[in-house]
């Protein structure tokens, strides 16, 4: 199956940075993974939750710092599960509390962050993970190309049966409820959803720039967009073309990935 669509990259795209079948899984993953940030990026902004994403990122750290205590070999699995519960627990509290939501975000936020550094002292030390803050998009597998499929897929199904109702909310909150719509319930769905894609795509991302991905894509699209479907689009579009062009840059002016490149090269 891998080695069919090596060979359709060969033909579609025949450029010399494909030469190498690690740049290929790479693009396939920007592929999978950048369409994701940008349809989730569209309710990111649309409900104003660029602060919460940011925050998804500093859990994600407390969750690798878990991993690395509990002395798993890969923390992808203590990643998502904190990462998730993290989310969770800060929608809950933000639809409970009289607190500002930045307030509550900023809390849980430096909190996640400090308990993370303090974990991680105590389990191997900072530099063992600290490639998780820049990502390798070159270590992509293709078995982890399989898992970024399945997760495309399901990511695509949710987001499908909770566009209405987000849609809903993030237009008018109290039109919303009285008509019926489950504001915690989806609220928490779709956090969930985001600390999911963050979790998994953060080793080749980065969570130094995550964030990024998150905001740019639609922030970028209400600039231009006339329509819900154009912002979706268009947010789509500008995450895609934004993780294309920076692959292909990285590699011709031998930038970040590009020098990993010439490693993976000589092997």
């Amino acid at each position: 199956m891998i080695a069919a669509i090596y060979s359709g990259l060969d033909v579609l795209l025949p450029f010399s940075w494909l030469d190498h079948n690690f740049m290929k899984n790479a693009l396939l993953a920007v592929l999978l993974v950048t369409p994701l940030f940008g349809l989730l990026s569209t309710m990111v902004v649309s409900s104003r939750m660029a602060f919460f994403s940011d925050s998804l990122g500093h859990g994600a750290f407390t969750g690798i710092a878990l991993g690395a205590i509990l002395g798993l070999s890969s923390p992808l699995f203590s990643l998502a599960a904190f990462s998730v519960i993290f989310a969770l627990f800060i929608t809950y509290i933000k639809n409970r509390s009289n607190a500002s939501t930045d307030t509550v975000i900023g809390v849980f936020s430096s909190t996640a962050i400090a308990a993370g550094l303090m974990i991680m002292s105590q389990g191997g030390g900072f530099n063992k993970f600290s490639a998780y803050l820049i990502g390798d998009i070159l270590s992509v597998a293709p078995e982890d190309l399989a898992a970024l499929a399945m997760v495309f897929l399901v990511v695509a199904a949710a987001w499908a049966a909770l566009f209405n109702p987000l849609l809903l909310l993030s237009v008018n909150r109290p039109f919303a409820k009285s008509r019926g719509v489950p504001a915690l319930f989806v609220e928490s769905a779709f956090a969930a959803l985001l600390a999911v894609v963050v979790a998994v795509s953060i080793q080749w991302v980065g969570l130094l720039i995550i964030n990024s991905l998150l905001v740019l894509p639609a922030a970028t699209a209400r600039n231009v967009a006339a329509s819900v479907k154009q912002y979706h689009a268009v947010s789509v579009g500008t995450a895609l073309f934004s993780g294309v062009t920076g692959l292909a840059l990285a590699y011709y002016f031998n930038m970040a990935s590009a020098v990993k490149e010439k490693k993976y090269a000589d092997h």
